[in-house]
């Protein structure tokens, strides 16, 4: 692959220890690491553009952040590019709510481009009625909740955009991840690494899998690109 200069990196199940959003601290530290020597390191998550920031500035990573799987991205406190619309998300909803059973909301930070739902209901009978209704949209499971996006956009486009703005290419990143959601990161990056908990449908896109989950897989697997890209030696 080209020479590296830009780590794309998710962050539920990726960078934190668990479900409940808690940082893995050895894996930041790695990360900030990394941004010292000269790398971006960009937050690509389904959580807001906003809380990915927040994330950056005080863990001392690249503040540039691709949140809601694709739809915004944040470069400071107050600018951020948004990728779509969440008024048709909303249609989207609306239509959901009327047709199913338990569709809810997820209390979340609040979104610009997309709307988050609680994990209560099929996903694919959801899709198909968004299908039925031709609706430009798609649902996404990102293991921590159901998202309503427009379709072309996800983490994939997000990130494209965002590397417009470092100038770089996507053949010079890295991207690491363990959802489905994580995938159209896979499909534009240099180089693409699941986690070992990742779900084999996502194992099998990626170019590397490494066997550590959560934060002790992105540690891994900053490992795994030091030694085989960066030209790091293994300690004898």
């Amino acid at each position: 692959m080209a020479a590296i200069k830009v780590f794309a990196v998710d962050i539920d199940g990726t960078l934190t220890e668990n479900g409940g959003g808690a940082i893995h601290l050895a894996a930041l530290a790695k990360l900030r690491y990394l941004e010292r020597l000269g790398y971006n390191v960009v937050y690509v998550t389904g959580r807001s553009s906003i809380e990915a920031y927040v994330l950056a500035v005080f863990g001392g990573t690249t503040r540039i952040a691709v949140g809601e799987n694709g739809g915004a991205i944040t470069i400071a406190p107050q600018e951020h590019k948004l990728l779509a619309s969440r008024e048709k998300c909303m249609e989207g909803y609306e239509v959901l709510k009327k047709s199913i059973d338990g569709v809810q909301i997820k209390p979340v930070f609040p979104r610009m481009t997309e709307v988050v739902l609680l994990r209560t209901f099929d996903l694919k009978e959801g899709q198909k009625i968004l299908e039925e209704h031709n609706l430009p949209l798609y649902l996404s499971d990102s293991k921590y909740a159901f998202h309503i996006n427009e379709k072309g956009v996800d983490k994939g486009y997000g990130l494209a955009e965002a590397l417009k703005m470092l100038k770089a290419d996507p053949e010079e990143t890295v991207a690491i991840g363990d959802s489905e959601t994580d995938v159209p990161m896979y499909g534009i990056c240099g180089c693409s690494i699941a986690l070992g908990h990742a779900e084999e449908s996502v194992k099998k896109k990626a170019d590397h899998v490494v066997a550590g989950s959560e934060g002790a897989g992105l540690a891994e697997a900053i490992d795994y690109v030091a030694f085989n890209y960066l030209g790091v030696k293994k300690a004898q």
